[in-house]
């Protein structure tokens, strides 16, 4: 059988309608997190803290049923240090959507696939090749068309979505790193375990961990969301080939311009379109690459 879509087993109007309900609720979530740090004057850290507190307790059943199997691990180094980058990028993150705009953040933080390249390239040695250099280079270009880093009205809150990519990309890295020796259950056991801790003691050392009235609320909201979104996100990949449901995951950027203008009334500005297209065209450019590469692979080493 040749390497195309098996759509009699496979269910790629599932997987599509999957990933679509994951954008929308991370856009949502996106949506929580800004109107409780930058309307109702939430800290970062205190949000961050409950989006993954909540996200701990409805995936806390599942670790308890694991037991201390799902904590066996020969990589505790390298657990430890993407947690430290998961930490790190998910404090940048929710800083960001409370200092800019959700359309500005999300474009920005879509950076991350090239940040992966490089990260590829100057640490496991990875052959990039002229594609994926081109890419790169025009999706940091459409980065910087939409910061404006040369105009007066440049806001330096902007680079912290720009950081968050930075560091969700060293994630995905050791993420790579340690599937090869790991199981998928300890990866992301330890995760779960090592982000609440460490994010309650930057919460309390910025002023505490419960937020007012109906701050409360839009976070808890935020926290179940963001397992759903997860959830989602793992039936879309689980159902059809990921070179398939790849492109519906661009639609978070409308989602989220949807979200941030019904909720705000925030508009993009004029060189956030230009910018955009540059970000989402190199993805797509990188997408077809590796679908080519493993098209490739797949042709020399004579698997079905």
């Amino acid at each position: 059988m040749s390497a195309q879509y098996n759509f009699s087993s496979r269910k790629p109007l599932f997987a599509a309608l999957a990933m679509v309900g994951a954008g929308a609720s991370f856009a949502l979530v996106n949506g929580a997190l800004q109107a409780s740090t930058m309307q109702l004057g939430v800290s970062s850290t205190s949000a961050a803290f409950w989006q993954y507190a909540i996200g701990l307790a409805v995936a806390l059943p599942w670790v308890l049923r694991r037991g201390v199997s799902a904590l066996k691990t020969q990589q505790i180094g390298w657990h430890l240090f993407r947690g430290f980058l998961a930490v790190i990028g998910i404090q940048l993150w929710v800083a960001g959507l409370a200092r800019v705009e959700i359309w500005q953040a999300i474009a920005l933080v879509m950076t991350s696939p090239f940040f992966v390249i490089i990260g590829a390239k100057l640490f496991f040695q990875e052959r990039v090749g002229p594609v994926r250099w081109l890419a790169t280079i025009a999706g940091f270009g459409g980065g910087m068309v939409i910061l404006e880093p040369w105009t007066e009205t440049f806001n330096w809150g902007a680079l912290l979505p720009l950081g968050a990519a930075a560091f969700w990309a060293g994630t995905s890295l050791v993420t790579k790193k340690l599937t090869a020796s790991e199981n998928a259950d300890s990866i992301t056991v330890y995760l779960l375990l090592l982000l609440t801790p460490v994010n309650a003691l930057l919460a309390l050392g910025e002023g505490g961990l419960v937020p007012p009235g109906a701050a409360l609320w839009l976070l808890v909201g935020a926290g179940i969301l963001t397992v759903l979104a997860n959830y989602l996100l793992t039936l879309a990949y689980q159902s059809a080939d990921a070179a398939f449901v790849q492109p519906f995951d661009h639609l978070k950027l409308p989602l989220n311009i949807a979200v941030g203008f019904l909720a705000f009334g925030f508009a993009p500005t004029g060189t956030f379109w230009p910018g955009a297209l540059v970000i989402v065209g190199a993805s797509l450019l990188v997408m077809l690459d590796e679908k080519k590469r493993t098209s490739s692979e797949i042709a020399a080493h004579g698997k079905p």
